[in-house]
């Protein structure tokens, strides 16, 4: 049997190697392992993940001890000395005696020459009084740089170093009660049930913390449709549409569907929702998803939300949440900040992005509403898109939204009540 820093250095290397979703890995290994402890299970949670949000720190202590770059490394070596760097500065239940014992036997189990290599490497950084290079922004938060810079540029120190601290650790696991079907009370003695608290959001109607769960989708009242997995921005997003009874909603860019599950809710499921995606087996997930909620009202197909199509109606709502960079959502899936390598990358988002919101917007009725998010945490993919729509389309206006003073908002951690992921959104009426 593989022992939990076995299974941490396969899923790390899955991760690298194949640029695997971290926690749709962690969740599909664990799945797997049934022969090891609740404690064996939260230890390589939080070794996979710590690994994998300090990687920029922990490279940089490695390549310290190094005489040849670190990509030239064997990539087990290379996760291994992650692993054990991460425990001798971050892992206070693990004594240094343990974390070094335990990466030299992984080493000799994967690379038996290597393991004098790994050995040397995590005692002199313990002898060196295990100090990281410098004091950067960069190596406190393993953030790189450019990105750091950006968000101070773009949010200012005070907003950029609560979304830096947010970035690490894991955020809690929030979900939207589904109340067009189930009582709240009857959806919380169900979770009661399987040892699941429930702790309401302060300011958001049926969103959830559930405390002292892991998987939410192995829990009983997930498979009854008492509730889904959804963030608490993507919740105040999804109520800011404002969509009533009755009313046709177009959620353009839809899948795995959430939002539009919660729009479904708001409308106690009395009216038509139809959501989109591109894929088909995406929007396979939107009609699996309404099933198990038993929502009515959803219908699921595919389509180019870049092109206008006749065959969609015209809308009282329309939901355009596109594809972005994704960096509001690092604290959920670290992997994430690796995948760009400058800020001059993301300029692909900005074009696509506005695209979409310019087709969207042909949906809407008149006197009908528009909304446009994101999950990522860029003031070009963001506030500059909504400027450019109102400044070229006179036919809208900027409509205030329900929880802020604007017709925009940034959530952050410093900036925001409500708690959730970084995320953006702009809402439009149309009057022309």
């Amino acid at each position: 049997m593989q022992t939990p820093r076995e299974i941490c250095l396969g899923l790390l290397l899955k991760v690298e190697k194949n640029s695997s979703f971290s926690g749709v890995a962690l969740d599909n290994t664990l799945s797997k392992t049934r022969d090891i402890s609740d404690i064996d299970r939260r230890f390589i949670s939080a070794l996979y993940y710590g690994v994998l949000e300090r990687r920029i720190t922990l490279d940089a202590v490695i390549s310290k001890y190094l005489k040849r770059p670190l990509e030239k490394l064997n990539p087990e070596i290379r996760e291994i000395l992650r692993m054990g760097i991460y425990q001798l500065l971050y892992m206070d239940s693990v004594p240094d005696s343990a974390a070094v014992d335990e990466s030299v036997k992984l080493a000799k189990l994967k690379n038996q020459p290597a393991s004098g290599f790994v050995n040397a490497v995590l005692r002199n950084f313990i002898r060196d009084g295990k100090k990281l290079p410098n004091n950067s922004l960069s190596l406190e938060y393993s953030c790189p740089e450019w990105l750091a810079s950006m968000w101070l540029r773009d949010y200012g120190e005070e907003v950029a170093l609560s979304i830096l601290k947010s970035s690490l650790g894991r955020p809690p696991t929030t979900v939207r009660f589904n109340t067009a079907k189930f009582k709240t009370s009857d959806i919380i003695s169900e979770l009661a049930n399987d040892g699941i608290e429930a702790i309401p959001n302060e300011f958001i109607a049926n969103c959830y913390d559930l405390r002292n769960c892991g998987s939410a989708e192995k829990l009983s009242a997930y498979h009854k449709g008492m509730f889904h997995v959804q963030d608490a921005s993507c919740q105040l997003c999804a109520s800011e549409l404002g969509a009533r009874e009755g009313e046709t909603v177009l959620d353009v860019c839809s899948a795995p569907g959430g939002k539009a599950f919660t729009i479904a809710e708001i409308m106690n499921d009395q009216g038509r929702i139809l959501a989109f995606d591109l894929h088909a087996n995406r929007a396979k997930l939107i009609t699996e998803g309404a099933e198990r909620l038993g929502l009515k009202i959803i219908s699921a197909s595919t389509n180019n939300a870049k092109l206008f199509s006749e065959s969609i109606p015209m809308a009282d709502r329309v939901l355009c949440d596109v594809p972005c960079s994704g960096l509001g959502v690092i604290g959920r899936k670290p992997e994430i900040k690796y995948n760009y390598s400058s800020e001059a990358v993301l300029s692909q988002f900005p074009i696509v992005q506005y695209e979409i919101l310019k087709t969207s917007s042909r949906y809407v009725k008149p006197g009908g509403t528009l909304v446009y998010s994101t999950c990522t945490l860029n003031r070009a993919e963001n506030d500059l898109i909504a400027e450019r729509f109102l400044r070229e389309n006179p036919d809208f206006e900027g409509c205030k939204l329900s929880h802020f003073d604007d017709y925009k908002a940034t959530i952050t951690p410093a900036s925001c009540q409500y708690g959730g992921d970084g995320f953006f959104m702009a809402k439009f009426l149309r009057i022309g």
